[in-house]
């Protein structure tokens, strides 16, 4: 009670005591409150309340002489009266970091907070940091308080200036008038970062390559820089530094040299320098990490220090007094050394970057943009010449990247046709060992037979029987030997078909897919047998081979009721292949049928069922079309699985059944293994 009613009676004296007020009903352009005959100011600290400053004496008259520092705060106290009978709007210039304007009204004071480094979220005026509207009521006397701070350590404090509403419109029409083009073109950098960024990325999603990857962070950190330099314009749309612009003053430099880091790494990868120069390389290695120590030191240093009058803007010229010529240098080192076909990308992107890099360089040094009648005259010239040269750049290497997935493209197919050439000589050396193989076997029983011949009669039958069985084991190991050339005849056969027709993109699409598949094969190889949810994996790639070749009048389904019950069970390896395979060359390949239905089967409710069942010319149909060549895959799979039920205890039973309808034509065929383990 006793603070309030000081409060009261300093309230009232300071009312009593307004003699004489500045009228904002007759306002003159602009009434600077320094040196002003009514406008009274007062040092103290940053936190002194208006309630402990109301009982503060040792006002003096406001003039050029008070500045604030970090430690300080000014206070300043001037009357405002409004005789009229209307309610009139005045407006408070403040360019300042910090400001509270508190205004007596009905017994009380309503307070104001703007400035600079004030969140947007914080501030009574949401539209702009240095305007502050003052509403007065019809014949209302006021006294009006100004906390002005400051967070830098040499004083930069903007004298406050009322304005009348006329004025006040005046002024900010012709601050957006002469900020319009900055700030287009601020838009349409920041615009023409995000669709390339999504470019990116989507690159970066398909084909996880490093250089997207640098290429990103190049293109990130540029939209943290080109956000915070739009943060101090007039723009509204999309100025979310003006959210945290303390974050955003922290983060400008470092984002500029961290983006300058991702930059180095990027034409690292993207000119392939190792394969031209190792000492390069390690340079520019060295480079961007002196880029991305410096980017992390600043940050923490900006974070815990403000001082860019003295520390901070010898730092800036240092840095830049030794990136930019060490910056000449590589480049002309990589023109010398690195001879690759996007040269000419970086060279016209590294220069334009450059001339940017220089010219705001030497604008900030020479202070040019603040000269009338100078051609860098204009809001924010450092920034938007920069900025010009970084748009520039980022658009060259957008093309060299574009340009880099062709030659990436005409790299891979030359690495298709040389798997081509490597796949047909596997086939005649695969073939080569298949006959090695067999003689070595030949030889191999001649010499048991031989051997064990005078042994004892039942010690013959074990050894026979011993011998039988690795016979059999080995029979198996041939005939899976056999497999895989067939299959890849086929598949072969089945891309060759594709090139003829100039489905070059399929294809390349059925390439990838079958050298995914032939490296699966050729890991099972070495295996006796595999667990049927890997055969199903196999399965799958195949078909969609298939699929890309025969084209949407082919279908197929595939049915699991548990992959996790398949892995309990084994089974040779590329044994449901080759009844797929024959369904669809012999089954539905010359059926006239508009809709080629496969479908594969896999009950698991009871014991293993597998069902392979397609609509297609059935087998006796199928026996009379000539062929150009045996059909081997079916009859060495059934010979596998014979092999299998002799070696395994597990059995397997193969039924195939020709499907007829009612007027006895084919329907198609059916095969159904049945596991009884």
């Amino acid at each position: 009670m006793k603070k309030i009613a000081l409060f009261i009676i300093f309230l009232l004296a300071g009312l009593c005591s307004l003699s004489a007020q500045i009228r904002a009903d007759s306002l003159p352009s602009r009434v600077d409150l320094v040196g002003h005959p009514e406008v009274q100011a007062l040092r103290s600290s940053r936190e002194e309340s208006l309630e402990k400053i109301l009982k503060t004496d040792g006002w003096k008259a406001y003039d050029s002489s008070f500045a604030t520092t970090p430690e300080t705060a000014i206070w300043i106290k001037f009357p405002l009266e409004n005789t009229t009978l209307d309610t009139l709007t005045t407006y408070l210039f403040q360019s300042g970091f910090h400001m509270d304007l508190y205004l007596q009204n009905n017994g009380g004071f309503e307070h104001f907070k703007n400035g600079y480094l004030v969140p947007l979220g914080e501030r009574s005026e949401p539209k702009w940091y240095f305007f502050t509207a003052l509403e007065l009521l019809p014949l209302q006397r006021s006294l009006c308080y100004i906390r002005i701070a400051n967070d830098y350590k040499t004083g930069r404090t903007n004298m406050p200036i009322l304005y009348s509403r006329t004025d006040y419109l005046d002024f900010m029409d012709e601050a957006r008038t002469k900020e319009a083009p900055s700030i287009a073109f601020i838009y349409t950098y920041i615009i023409s970062l995000c669709c390339i960024l999504l470019f990116a990325l989507v690159f970066w999603f398909h084909l996880r390559s490093r250089v997207y990857f640098y290429y990103l962070g190049y293109l990130f950190f540029q939209l943290l820089y080109a956000f915070a330099a739009l943060q101090p314009t007039l723009a509204t749309v999309g100025n979310i530094a003006r959210h945290a612009p303390v974050s955003s003053q922290i983060l400008f430099e470092p984002a500029q040299f961290t983006f300058i880091g991702f930059y180095i790494f990027f034409i690292l990868h993207l000119l392939e320098v190792k394969n031209f120069s190792k000492p390069l390389s390690k340079a520019l290695i060295g480079l961007g990490i002196f880029c991305f120590a410096y980017a992390f030191f600043r940050l923490i240093y900006n974070y815990h220090t403000w001082d860019t009058d003295n520390a901070e803007e010898l730092i800036f010229y240092i840095v830049r007094a030794i990136v930019i010529p060490f910056n000449l240098v590589l480049f002309v080192w990589i023109m010398v050394k690195v001879k690759h076909p996007l040269m000419k990308y970086f060279v016209l992107g590294q220069s334009l970057f450059f001339i940017g890099a220089f010219v705001s360089a030497f604008i900030s040094f020479t202070e040019l943009h603040f000269v009338p009648g100078s051609i860098f005259n204009f809001p924010y010239a450092q920034n938007i010449i920069f900025q010009a040269g970084l748009l520039g750049e980022v658009f060259c290497f957008s093309i060299a990247l574009g340009e880099k997935v062709f030659l990436i493209q005409k790299e891979k197919d030359r690495a298709s046709q040389k798997l081509i050439e490597q796949l047909q000589q596997n086939q005649i050396m695969e073939e080569k060992m298949r006959k090695e193989l067999d003689e070595q076997v030949q030889q191999k029983t001649e010499e048991l037979i031989k051997l064990y011949s005078e042994m004892e009669k039942q010690k013959e039958k074990q050894i026979k029987r011993s011998f039988a069985e690795r016979l059999r084991d080995m029979k198996m190991l041939a005939l899976r030997s056999q497999m895989n050339p067939h299959f890849i005849f086929n598949s072969l056969n089945a891309l060759k078909n594709l090139v003829m027709l100039s489905r070059e993109e399929d294809a390349i699409q059925y390439l990838d897919n079958f050298s995914v598949l032939l490296r699966t094969i050729l890991q099972n190889s070495s295996k006796n047998t595999i667990t049927v949810e890997e055969e199903l994996e196999m399965l799958e790639l195949y078909l969609s081979l298939e699929k890309s070749r025969l084209g949407e009048d082919f279908s197929y389904t595939i049915q699991c009721d548990s992959r996790e019950a398949l892995s309990q069970y084994t089974i040779p390896p590329l044994l449901l292949q080759p009844f797929v395979e024959n369904a669809i060359w012999h089954g539905l390949h010359p059926s006239s049928k508009p809709e080629k239905k496969l479908s594969v089967t896999f009950d698991t409710s009871q014991q293993l069922q597998i069902t392979i069942e397609d609509n297609g010319v059935g087998r006796k149909e199928s026996g009379k079309a000539k062929k150009t060549h045996p059909s081997a895959g079916t009859r060495i799979t059934q010979e596998r699985l014979s092999l299998y039920n002799h070696i395994s205890e597990a059995k397997m039973r193969l039924d195939i059944l020709d499907l007829e309808n009612d007027e006895g034509m084919p329907e198609g065929t059916r095969i159904t293994i049945t596991y009884n383990g």
